[in-house]
């Protein structure tokens, strides 16, 4: 039985993972496997987010990544290791999250003590994760904590993102949904990428997206228009409690106290990283 109030796991969980998923927007990012010769953005979020499991082929990341095109995939995987090796990726991977939070942090908040709390807490509650069935948390996992408080704490989130990740896929999978009705009907309750987003950057055409809509609408998850329907709502809301229960772990590890000062932390430098312009602001949307 839980020791937390409901939803406290995934109210931290969505205090932390912005900041963390910032450095995937990043011009830094590209800038710096540009010079290790990886310049198609594609390519560099393929090897930046996978290097961790090593010279992986496409087929290792369409299966951990879920949501992407194979054929996308496949198209850059596994030649970018014959540019760069995973190593010399996530030593860049790094240097963009070094130069990225600087920039939206700014040197105060980076030199903070409150960040050097954040990152302790952070790394606690990922002390209490598991790597059974989940090869991206894992992967990442063996890598080692950087000594800088700032960059500690983007590891500690790149632990519990994927941590999470890795679970809300075993929750798509017995929802029944495929990559791109996962998608769909992620856009549609509105928390989602906007459609232009997903076909841009997961390599999915109109067609494909026009078509996971009609099987939606034929299972009754979508109306005529697009819209959740009331199954649909419960699908979602089951999908984020089933994923809940699958990461709890980390959170009840870090213990009630621990989860709320967290939160309140990260939302408190999140805050201060979409100020700076994070994101892009036509990220989410149904439309």
């Amino acid at each position: 039985m839980s020791t937390l109030p409901p939803r406290a796991g995934r109210r931290c969980h969505n205090a932390i993972n912005p900041l963390h998923s910032t450095v995937y927007f990043s011009p830094d990012l590209g800038k710096e496997l540009g010079e290790l010769g990886i310049d198609d953005p594609n390519a560099a979020y393929f090897a930046a987010r996978s290097a961790a499991m090593g010279a992986v082929g496409p087929g290792t990341v369409t299966a951990a990544f879920y949501n992407f095109n194979h054929d996308l995939v496949a198209r850059h995987l596994p030649a970018v290791w014959s540019v760069a090796a995973p190593q010399a990726v996530l030593d860049a991977r790094l240097r963009a999250a070094d130069t990225t939070l600087r920039r939206l942090l700014g040197e105060e908040v980076i030199a903070s003590p409150e960040l050097a709390e954040a990152a302790g807490l952070a790394l606690r509650a990922a002390g209490g994760c598991t790597r059974h069935a989940r090869p991206l948390y894992a992967a990442h996992a063996d890598l080692p904590v950087p000594e800088e408080p700032h960059l500690a704490y983007w590891h500690a989130g790149t632990l519990l993102r994927e941590h999470r990740g890795d679970g809300h896929l075993a929750a798509l999978l017995t929802a029944g949904l495929d990559p791109l009705e996962a998608l769909v009907s992620h856009t549609a309750t509105g928390k989602g990428m906007s459609p232009r987003w997903v076909l841009t950057t997961r390599g999915w055409h109109r067609d494909d997206w026009d078509a996971a809509r009609e099987r939606l609408r034929g299972r009754g998850i979508l109306d005529a228009e697009g819209e959740l329907t009331e199954a649909g709502v419960a699908l979602r809301a089951e999908l984020e409690e089933a994923t809940d229960r699958m990461d709890a772990a980390p959170y009840e590890h870090l213990g009630a106290e621990g989860v709320e000062r967290l939160t309140e932390l990260g939302r408190g430098f999140l805050f201060t990283a979409a100020s700076a312009g994070a994101f892009p602001a036509d990220l989410m949307g149904k439309d």
